[in-house]
């Protein structure tokens, strides 16, 4: 069975991010084993301490490794990917075989889908520039992305309802990233 390692780009328990992933998760149903990336106590980005590489960031890269695709689920932050997300990447993107930048890294050709619950634009500046990020990276970015405007209604009861047509879009999201 495929493994499917979520990652979700807001820290906040009620997210609407966390209940999109929420939503997938049912979508997927039995096809594929789903598991969310805890990267609470990953370190800033720092060489100093990069080698020996912390604890964190071993544990995080073991699980990267071992899944067989990432799905991430993130707000848009001023017009970008949040920065603990961001901090999260950096450190995917380094060598898992200190200085050898001719190896891969755990991230390199995975298979990414991207989602993003958030304002007016549906995260699309966020999801622009992390499919750029991602890319650059060497991950295998999906084209097929699902992008929600949050009604304002949302805003004050921290309920995210998907619409019929929103759902269609998760699960066409789910086939294609399960394959």
């Amino acid at each position: 069975m495929k493994k499917i390692l979520f990652i979700i780009g807001s820290l906040r328990t009620k997210s609407f991010n966390r209940q999109l992933a929420n939503e997938a998760k049912v979508i997927i149903g039995n096809r594929a084993e789903v598991l969310e990336l805890d990267y609470s106590d990953l370190p800033l980005l720092n060489q100093d301490i990069e080698q020996p590489e912390p604890a964190p960031v071993a544990r995080i890269r073991k699980t990267i490794g071992e899944a067989d695709a990432i799905w991430i689920f993130t707000p848009e932050y001023n017009f970008s990917y949040p920065g603990h997300l961001k901090n999260l990447l950096d450190w995917l993107s380094r060598p898992v075989i200190p200085l050898d930048y001719a190896t891969p890294t755990c991230i390199n050709g995975k298979r990414i889908a991207i989602s993003g619950a958030g304002g007016k634009a549906a995260t699309a500046n966020c999801r622009a520039k992390l499919t750029e990020l991602l890319t650059f990276i060497k991950a295998e970015v999906l084209p097929e992305q699902t992008g929600i405007a949050v009604p304002a209604e949302a805003w004050g009861t921290d309920v995210l309802i998907l619409t019929d047509e929103q759902k269609a879009e998760l699960k066409a999201q789910a086939d294609k990233l399960i394959g």
